[in-house]
């Protein structure tokens, strides 16, 4: 296999969030329950911001506020290593499940929040579960108004939880003061096949992750956004009792294997922030003011 080109830079992303507040689980463990659970999140970070330096890699961190509330040190500590800490919004609700109201009162508290922590404009918001699509896209209006300037939330595929396949594929202007940056897929066969992280790249065998990653970069001349969840690496994590088995085999499948899969990722493709790439510069810059 040739080697993946090395002037096309991807936006390597994390969505902070802990194993219990996964959406497919919501109908097993009850919001008000979380407070009781054992959270993990801290230790696998730590182990995200380790690998990451090894490859002296910047990311960007989609951060929860219920998380980034019970531990402002480790958003703090995301951002002295120079990542990028953006919105993953704040209790963990999927967008298309609120009214504006509630939606502009979860990212607006999401964000002021962050920026608390971080001393950094929060430019960036990627909904949970992607679930922004063809019903909601008011919210990106909302993400507009509430000083966002780009959002990572639609999802071109078809997929049983979420997905709007007919988008565009690629970073593309929404409104004015907006861009959407999706994550990436491969056209093939007539459809949009995913291709940027998450339960496919620990289901999919490595070389086929590398190899559609990298026909994006070569051949489509693009750059790629990869996401995962700080819960993936975590072997260790509790298991959930009672969940049916399709919810199962989606959380855990090939989870022992993922840090070595990241690893090799991070030393395959040239990585970094999506701000820094998606972003013209004077927009960060104004942002700063």
């Amino acid at each position: 296999m040739s080697p993946p080109r090395t002037d096309v830079v991807n936006a390597f992303t994390v969505d902070v969030e802990d194993y219990f507040q996964v959406s497919a689980f919501a109908p097993y463990i009850q919001r008000d329950a979380w407070e009781r659970m054992e959270c993990r999140v801290e230790r696998n970070i730590e182990q995200i911001l380790a690998l990451l330096a090894s490859h002296q890699t910047r990311a960007t961190f989609f951060t929860l506020g219920w998380i980034a509330e019970r531990y402002p040190q480790m958003v703090k500590a995301i951002a002295t290593a120079g990542h990028e800490v953006a919105s993953h919004g704040y209790g963990h609700e999927r967008a298309s499940d609120l009214s504006r109201q509630a939606f502009t009162d979860d990212v607006t508290r999401a964000k002021g929040l962050l920026e608390d922590l971080t001393g950094q404009a929060v430019l960036g918001y990627r909904a949970p579960s992607f679930s922004i699509g063809q019903d909601n896209l008011w919210a990106l209006d909302v993400l507009v108004a509430t000083g966002h300037r780009y959002s990572s939330s639609i999802y071109p595929i078809a997929h049983d939880h979420y997905g709007m396949p007919d988008a565009p594929r690629f970073a593309y202007a929404t409104s004015p003061g907006l861009i959407e940056v999706p994550p990436t897929t491969l056209r093939m066969f007539n459809r949009n096949l995913p291709s940027s992280g998450g339960g496919y790249f620990r289901l999919f065998p490595y070389a086929l992750s590398r190899w559609m990653l990298q026909q994006v970069n070569d051949k489509e001349q693009q750059s790629a956004v990869f996401y995962f969840h700080p819960w993936e690496i975590d072997a260790g994590q509790p298991r959930v009792a009672g969940i049916d088995l399709k919810s199962g085999f989606r959380h855990y499948v090939n989870i022992p294997r993922m840090p070595q899969r990241l690893d090799r990722l991070l030393g395959d493709f040239k990585w970094g922030r999506m701000d820094e790439i998606f972003l013209p510069e004077r927009q960060r810059e104004a942002a700063l003011v």
